[in-house]
C-alpha cells in the first residue's frame, strides 16, 4: 500500500521511552514534548472536558507532496475512526 505509519505522542520523553520498552509497537513514534506539531495540524485543546493540555485523538494522510489527503479529528478521547473507514481513505 505504500503506507508508514508514524503516531505523534504529545507527552513527556521518558513516559514515551517507557511505553515503547514495554509494548515494542510496530510503528515509529514521534515525541512531541512542546506540542508543536499537534498545535499545527490544529488538535490541541488548552482546556478540554476531559482533561488539561491535551491533543485530541487524530488521524492524518499525508502524501509524499505533503497535501493532506484525509484527515479526522475527534471530538472526544474516545472517538477514532473506524479501521476500514481509513483503509478505504488509503
Amino acid at each position: 500500500m505504500g503506507v508508514e505509519p508514524v503516531v505523534v505522542l504529545p507527552q513527556k520523553r521518558e513516559a514515551v521511552e517507557r511505553f515503547v520498552a514495554e509494548t515494542h509497537p510496530p510503528f515509529e513514534i514521534l515525541i512531541d514534548e512542546k506540542r508543536d506539531v499537534v498545535k499545527t495540524y490544529g488538535v490541541w485543546h488548552r482546556i478540554g472536558l476531559d482533561a488539561w493540555n491535551i491533543a485530541r485523538p487524530a488521524v492524518f494522510l499525508i502524501d509524499r507532496d505533503r497535501s493532506i489527503r484525509y484527515s479526522f479529528i475527534g471530538t472526544s478521547q474516545i472517538q477514532f475512526p473506524s479501521h476500514e473507514e481509513i483503509l478505504k481513505a488509503i
